[in-house]
């Protein structure tokens, strides 16, 4: 199951992810696959997010252990990438460029915007739980300055009245699902 060790860790571990509300076992075809191959971390890391939506401690250790690499490096790699997140975060997940044309078309107006609108402040979940916004260094669409993306889908030239439309469509639609 997991790497030579302390027995007691690895329940300890399992009882933290349980705890949690995260099944070890939806992980096991990634690790499986992935777990003895070098280089992989990041694309097990990835994995692991995809299927559980965030990195908690305990399933970076649970990781570390299952691949034989030290919780710190793991830790670190987490760490080091934007990409992953260590909090739980809403349905939606927003992600507001602060990149130079961002910053200078006037992403500061419209993350406040965002912020009173959801409620909540960056890297937070908004009380109705549809929302996180996290600000970013650069989403690479600095023509559509400033920009957002929520999902998969990129929101430019962004102004009061566009933010607050998409918002309220995306909680129409989270109401109506």
């Amino acid at each position: 199951m997991m790497a030579v060790g302390c027995v007691d860790c690895d329940n300890r571990i399992l009882d933290e992810l349980r705890d949690l509300g995260i099944d070890a076992e939806l992980l096991e075809p990634v690790l499986e696959k992935y777990g003895n191959v070098e280089g992989s971390l990041i694309t097990v890391l990835q994995m692991a997010q995809e299927i559980y939506g965030y990195l908690p401690m305990a399933l970076l250790g649970y990781i570390g252990r299952r691949m034989g690499i030290p919780a710190a490096k793991v830790l670190g790699v987490v760490s080091f990438y934007a990409q992953f997140r260590r909090k739980p975060v809403g349905k939606n997940l927003i992600l507001l460029c602060q990149g130079t044309a961002c910053h200078v078309n006037g992403s500061g107006a419209i993350e406040q915007i965002i912020a009173d609108d959801i409620g909540c402040g960056e890297g937070d979940i908004s009380t109705d739980g549809v929302f996180t916004y996290n600000n970013v260094a650069c989403l690479g669409c600095c023509s559509l300055a400033p920009a957002m993306m929520i999902g998969d889908k990129t929101y430019g030239n962004l102004n009061r009245q566009k933010v607050l439309a998409i918002l309220a469509e995306i909680r129409q639609m989270e109401e109506g699902a």
